[in-house]
C-alpha cells in the first residue's frame, strides 16, 4: 500500500426534500451567487422554482447562467466568468449533473485569475484561488460532487481535458434521489457506466497490499450493478435510486483511491472520442473500457481473475486463468449491453478515420505515454481504438 493523504470536505446532504434547504446552505457562504445551470429539464421538473424560493427566503441575491451541455464547452465557462466579475458575485451554485459542476468549478477557477482559464488545463498556471461552488445533483455519474476534478471542452481544436485540484471540491452536495426518478433510461445507463468506470480507473493497479480498497472497489462495483436492473425496470425505486446516487459520489471522492495508483488511460482515450463526436461520456467508456481490457489484461492476469470472480461471478472451474479473465470481460461487456448502451464505435455510429488524430492529442502527438497500469503510446492507443471498432 502507498502512503496516501485523504480529505473530503465536501458536505453531504443526502436524502429526500434536501433541496429546499440550499437556500440555508448558500447563506453560510454568500448573499449574491451565480445559479448554473442545464437545460430546460430543471423548470419541467419544477426543481428551478424550489431553488429559487429557497435562495429568496435567505434573501440571496441571484445571477443566472444557463444552457450547459454535456461535454461542457469552455465559451459558456468564459461567459460565467464574465458574469460574476461584473456583477460581484463571490459564489457559483450548481444545479445539474457533472456537466454543471465542472462548469460550475471552471468558473470559480476563473473569476480571481487575470489570465485565460484555459490556462490551468494545459499547464500554464497553478491555481491559487477559486469562488466556493456548491451543488444540487440531479444526475449520479460524474462524482463531481464531491470530487476535485473538473473537465472542460475547448471548441477551439476540440480538447477535452481535465483539471484535478482541492480548492475546486464543492463545499456542500444535496443529493435527493427523487430528483433522479425522470431520467431517460439511456442517461442512467450512461452514468452507471461512468461509475463504474471512476472505479474501475483504481481498482486496475499495480500496487500490492491493497485488500480493503479492493473490497470497497468490488462492492461499489456489485451495488451499481444490481440496482440498475431494478431502476430501469422500477424507475421511481427509491431504495435502488439512492444506491446508485451515493454509489457514485464514493466511487469519485478519493475514497477508493487510498492508498493506491490508478491507472485513468481509458478516460484520456475516450475524452478524444467526446470532445470530437459529443457522445456521452458514459457511453463512450463502455465502448473503451472493454478494449482497454482485451489490450492490457495479460499484464496482471491474477488482478483480471480476481475481478471476474468477484465482480461477475465467473466459477473458476474454467480452464485456466485466461479464459476467466476473459469471461469476466465478455460479462462486463454483455452487462453495458444490456443496460442499453453501445460497446463498439459502429454502434455508436462512430467511424475509423479519425483514430491517428485522437491518438495523437490523447499522447501529445506522441510525445508521453498515458496510464499507470501498463504506459500506453501513441501506437497504443491507436489498437484500442481498432480493438473498439
Amino acid at each position: 500500500m502507498e502512503n496516501f493523504v485523504f480529505s473530503s470536505p465536501t458536505k453531504i446532504i443526502f436524502g429526500k426534500g434536501t433541496e429546499h434547504q440550499v437556500g440555508s446552505e448558500v447563506k453560510n457562504y454568500s448573499s449574491k451567487v451565480l445559479f448554473c445551470y442545464g437545460g430546460g429539464s430543471i423548470k419541467k421538473s419544477g426543481l428551478y422554482d424550489k431553488v429559487v424560493n429557497s435562495l429568496k427566503e435567505a434573501e440571496i441575491e441571484f445571477i443566472e447562467l444557463s444552457g450547459v451541455k454535456p461535454n461542457p464547452r469552455l465559451s459558456l465557462v468564459q461567459e460565467g466568468i464574465k458574469l460574476c466579475r461584473e456583477n460581484n458575485i463571490d459564489f457559483i451554485l450548481a444545479v445539474g449533473g457533472g456537466s454543471v459542476i465542472d462548469t460550475a468549478k471552471a468558473i470559480a477557477m476563473g473569476v480571481p485569475y487575470d489570465g485565460n482559464v484555459w490556462d490551468f488545463f494545459v499547464g500554464r498556471a497553478k491555481l491559487e484561488r477559486a469562488l466556493p461552488v456548491g451543488v444540487i445533483l440531479t444526475i449520479p455519474a460524474t462524482g463531481s460532487e464531491a470530487s476535485d476534478a473538473t473537465v472542460i471542452t475547448n471548441e477551439n481544436g476540440w480538447f477535452k481535458i481535465g483539471f484535478h485540484h482541492d480548492l475546486i471540491r464543492p463545499k456542500f452536495a444535496i443529493m435527493n434521489p427523487e430528483l433522479t426518478y425522470t431520467l431517460p433510461n439511456y442517461q442512467t445507463a450512461c452514468g452507471v457506466a461512468d461509475i463504474m468506470a471512476h472505479v474501475m480507473e483504481r481498482y486496475f493497479t499495480n500496487v500490492k497490499g491493497v485488500d480493503l480498497t479492493d473490497r470497497f472497489c468490488e462492492a461499489t462495483l456489485k451495488t451499481v450493478i444490481n440496482n440498475v436492473r431494478i431502476v430501469l425496470k422500477d424507475p421511481t425505486n427509491y431504495n435502488a435510486r439512492a444506491e446508485i446516487m451515493w454509489a457514485g459520489t464514493i466511487a469519485h471522492n478519493d475514497l477508493l483511491s487510498t492508498g493506491r495508483i490508478g491507472d485513468w488511460a481509458s478516460h484520456k482515450i475516450e475524452h478524444e472520442l467526446s470532445a470530437i463526436y459529443d457522445i456521452a461520456h458514459g457511453a463512450g467508456l463502455a465502448i473503451i473500457f472493454p478494449a482497454w481490457m482485451k489490450y492490457v489484461y495479460k499484464h496482471d492476469i491474477n488482478r483480471f481473475v480476481q475481478f471476474a470472480v468477484r465482480v461477475w461471478d465467473v466459477n473458476l472451474a474454467y480452464e485456466n486463468l485466461e479464459d476467466i479473465a476473459l469471461e469476466g470481460i465478455r460479462r462486463m461487456t454483455e452487462f453495458f449491453k444490456a443496460i442499453g448502451l453501445p460497446v463498439t464505435l459502429k454502434e455508436a455510429g462512430i467511424s475509423d478515420d479519425r483514430f491517428e488524430e485522437m491518438a495523437n492529442k490523447c499522447t501529445d502527438n506522441g510525445n508521453k505515454k498515458i496510464g499507470n497500469f501498463i504506459k500506453l503510446g501513441k501506437e497504443d492507443v491507436i489498437n484500442i481504438y481498432k480493438l473498439a471498432k
